[in-house]
């Protein structure tokens, strides 16, 4: 076992830092193997801090340095006056005024294979320094409320590094001896040590200029492997799109003359927002028609925002702490989907938003790791990047835009940028900024930050029809997480509509009110664990559309009958809802076949309703062609899961199956014509049009692929090898491995040997042979680990194989054997010491044990004590292992 317990940070023990840092004067000596820094910090006792600064220790972390000099005002300072440990330089008697601290020490970024610090990505130097990956470049009071001006000055060899950048403006740079070059660089704007950044390599650059609203010139630059700047363009319109849309959104222009994006291969994240500097994962960046699908555009322009719009919720602005981190992140996570929005299908990107947050972070609220959104305690806080943390924070401030409405909630904006500007604060200092600005108390709500779970809200409505009235009677409750057995009631946006009899929305007013409501649709405070609301002057009795827009992450409980859902499915005109209602409706469905298929029946009838609902949807004239491929997808296996008590991931595997497969029998020919009045392969276009068109295109393939007919096949494979789009060879490729195609491994190979040395696209190929449901993946996806094409320390291709299987494949994954287990464990055993962050997040897919069968149970829980026991466990792994089986 490891030794000792790693210790867990409490945010109850939060103090201010005893010492402030002015200045960092950082001097680089690049080196693959042995890379010296050179740190010069103006340092100065915090006259905040606890008992006033006192203490006079000066307490430094760091980890994997060589320790080589330390001065102080200019004078040497000596081992026996320090004390040293493997995570922290400790400085005794250091002076009460403010003063000069020179560090020396050497690292290896070659060794670094856990990509966080200084490291090496194919021959390029590249830092990721968030969350604490600053103390492995050199010793620093690595926390988000140190703030200091950062000076950087890069030395290395001119003919392997041509290409030296860091964070701010280049102010000087010259020539030396041996070959060798260096570039200064300038940040005039304060900032946390973990938005510090470097590049060196050999990058060609794509540049452009922007104009702000206010006229002042900015240099926009992406930098890449020369072989890949023609897949920059994408990138580049992105970026200028997403500053544009903050400056009309939230008045908010760029700072600094100059935003540089460098694309990596060896990342674990997304991207990073280092100031002026964001590094991304290729993923993100690289985009041409013949190599990048719809949603791979889709997600470069929602990322780059994502990072641009940091630029001042979450750089201008940051986190005091890191328990505060969706101060950042779910407050920017709401705004990049707000641009993907405007820039796609409204309502396609809020369901997409919504279906990851109730299959994922819905999981994650009922199992072992579940956390507020500004948890109460971490061991590592890698292992906080979660989906509560961004995505249910997200929905936390979509819920204040909501209560406040969009100009309340752009003046509570303004003055949280004006009054923090320059400061490391908190998620209450945002949520008063929304207080003080509208005139509102937002005490209780306070609780989406401090409570754990998904509330869960139960509506029963009753129509008298003599007094013409609706009694709505609300109900909450949340379930009881780890460490909050007990959780008081949430204040909940309940966004409600009321349908006629002839589907058209009935005027909405409530009793005591003097006039109906102006809009169709009306926002419900729900503050205690029960309400009742009446609505009065109905003249006939109506259908309730509840929690329109997903106006809250809470799971609904509604008594209604098939006959409503599809009614709703007809004529909610909010398109969340209409959405939801055939979803419930095919849920239901599955879950009625569910048991009949774990019990062998064969005799399973099509649910004459479902198949009406599909045969309108079908048929049906839609503009938006992309929400119409959503309205015709089923559910999710992992959904259909989440109503279960004890998932069967095979019976459920099953009735999915057969359910798309009979819904394709029935309606051929409607998805027949539908393929072809919506199949044209138009390369060059990228806008919301055709790529709904080519999203429903796609989708009608996959039901025509169920057929298993040589027609179903042949057209499957003539798409994969006419198209000229990734979008439609992927989607062809998929309904090919997934069936009995004779030209299965053909057009694998083909398709391999076409992108071989596209790593991205590989990638794609990983991934569609991991998610197979067929028999025998499992054993295909050992054989891919030895493929001279993957490699294990490459994030991208760990997450396209073997997080793909575990994650994205539940039939395979959750084979009885339990191979599927051992399988992952020994994986993330084996990443345990190469990168830790990685290992724990794959571990993740055995978190969810409780919600399984006996013997599946076992053999989760056999899996997870056999990485908790293994030697030299890391603190990501050991913390994700040992709450798991807590």
């Amino acid at each position: 076992m490891r030794e000792p317990t790693p210790r867990a940070i409490h945010l109850k023990d939060y103090t201010p830092p005893e010492y402030l840092v002015d200045t960092v004067d950082l001097f680089f000596e690049l080196d693959e193997e042995n890379t010296r820094v050179t740190a010069k910090l103006r340092v100065r006792r915090n006259p905040d801090a606890v008992g006033g600064g006192g203490g006079g220790e000066l307490e430094l972390s760091g980890e994997d340095l060589i320790l080589e000099s330390l001065r102080l005002n200019g004078r040497p300072w000596s081992g026996s006056r320090y004390r040293l440990t493997p995570e922290a330089l400790f400085l005794p008697g250091v002076p009460d005024r403010a003063f000069d601290l020179e560090i020396v020490t050497r690292l290896n970024p070659k060794a670094n294979t856990a990509l966080e610090g200084l490291y090496l990505s194919n021959g390029m130097f590249c830092t990721q320094c968030e969350a604490q990956g600053f103390r492995k470049i050199t010793y620093f009071p690595d926390r988000p409320d140190v703030m200091a001006v950062y000076t950087t000055t890069l030395v290395a060899d001119r003919g392997r590094y041509p290409v030296l950048l860091s964070n701010g403006n280049p102010i000087a740079q010259g020539e030396l001896k041996n070959g060798r070059h260096w570039v200064k660089w300038e940040d005039p704007f304060k900032k946390p040590c973990y938005l510090f950044a470097l590049v060196a390599g050999r990058l060609a650059c794509l540049e452009e200029d922007y104009r702000t609203a206010s006229g002042r010139r900015v240099k926009l630059q992406i930098f890449a492997e020369p072989h890949d700047l023609d897949k920059c363009g994408h990138a580049m319109q992105s970026l200028r799109n997403a500053m544009r849309w903050d400056e009309e959104t939230y008045g908010r222009e760029y700072d600094l003359d100059l935003y540089m994006i460098v694309a990596v291969n060896h990342f674990n994240m997304g991207a990073m927002e280092n100031k002026g500097l964001n590094i991304f994962n290729t993923k993100y960046v690289l985009a041409r028609p013949d190599t990048a699908t719809d949603t791979d555009y889709e997600h470069i322009e929602g990322v780059i925002g994502h990072e641009y719009f940091h630029n001042w919720t979450g750089n201008r602005i940051t986190c005091r702490d890191w328990f505060q981190l969706s101060l950042k992140e779910g407050l920017t996570v709401f705004r990049d989907q707000e641009f993907s929005a405007s820039r796609t299908s409204r309502p396609v990107k809020r369901i997409d938003s919504v279906n990851m947050l109730r299959t994922r972070q819905f999981a994650e609220d009922s199992g072992p790791l579940a956390h507020p959104v500004r948890p109460e305690s971490y061991i590592e806080i890698n292992n906080f990047y979660t989906m509560t943390v961004y995505e249910k924070g997200a929905e936390v401030v979509r819920m204040i835009h909501t209560l406040l409405g969009a100009e309340g909630f752009r003046r509570g904006s303004d003055l949280y940028f004006q009054r923090h500007d320059g400061q490391a604060v908190t998620c209450d200092d945002f949520v008063k900024c929304m207080e003080d600005a509208n005139g509102v108390d937002l005490a209780q709500f306070r609780r989406w930050y401090s409570q754990a779970g998904t509330p869960e809200l139960h509506l029963h409505a009753v129509y008298d029809a003599a007094s013409r009235s609706l009694a709505l009677t609300v109900r909450q409750n949340c379930p009881p997480t780890p460490g909050q057995p007990v959780k008081q009631p949430f204040h909940i946006p309940l966004a409600v509509g009321l349908l006629g009899p002839d589907g058209r929305e009935l005027p909405l007013r409530l009793e005591g009110e003097a006039a109906p409501h102006p809009e169709n649709t009306r926002v419900l405070h729900v503050q205690a664990q029960e309400q009742r609301f009446r609505f009065v002057d109905l003249p006939a009795k109506p259908v309730v559309s509840a929690l329109r827009g997903f106006s809250a992450p809470v799971k609904l409980h509604v008594e209604r009958s098939p006959q409503e859902l599809a009614f709703l499915c007809a004529h909610d005109p909010d398109f969340f809802n209409r959405w939801d209602a055939g979803q419930e409706l095919a849920t239901r469905a599955l879950l009625r076949l569910v048991p009949r298929w774990a019990v062998g029946e064969t005799s399973k009838p099509l649910e004459p309703l479902l198949l009406e609902v599909f045969r309108a949807l079908v048929a049906g004239e839609w503009e938006d062609r992309s929400y119409q491929a959503l309205l015709l997808t089923l559910p999710s296996e992992e959904y259909v899961g989440t109503a279960m008590k004890a998932i069967d991931p095979e019976a459920i595997h099953a009735a999915r199956q057969w359910v798309k497969r009979e819904l394709a029998v029935q309606l051929e020919a409607d998805f027949l014509r539908l393929y072809q009045a919506c199949h044209e392969d138009r390369r060059d276009r990228f806008d919301a049009v055709t790529m709904g068109r080519r999203r429903l295109k796609n989708t009608c393939l996959a039901y025509l692929g169920e057929l298993e007919t040589g027609a179903a096949q042949r057209l499957a494979v003539r798409q994969f090898r006419g198209s000229h789009t990734m979008t439609d060879r992927i989607a062809a490729l998929s309904v090919i491995v997934n069936s009995l195609n004779p030209e299965r491994e053909a057009c694998l190979d083909e398709f391999y040997q076409q992108w071989k040395d596209e790593s991205l696209v590989v990638g794609k190929w990983f991934s569609i042979q991991a998610t197979c449901h067929l028999p025998g993946t499992l054993d295909r996806v050992r054989a891919l680990i030895a493929h001279p094409a993957f490699d294990f320390k490459m994030p991208n291709h760990v997450r396209s194989l073997i997080g793909a299987f575990s994650q994205s494949n539940p039939v395979n994954f959750h084979a009885k054997d339990g191979a599927g287990y051992a399988f992952l464990a020994d994986h993330v055993i084996e990443l345990n010491t190469i990168n830790p962050q990685i290992a724990a997040r794959l571990l993740t897919a055995l978190t969810p044990w409780r919600r399984y069968d006996d013997e599946r149970q076992r053999l989760m829980c056999l899996q997870l004590q056999r990485v908790a026991g293994t030697s030299n466990i890391s603190k990501d792994v050991y913390e994700v292992a040992m709450k798991s089986l807590s």
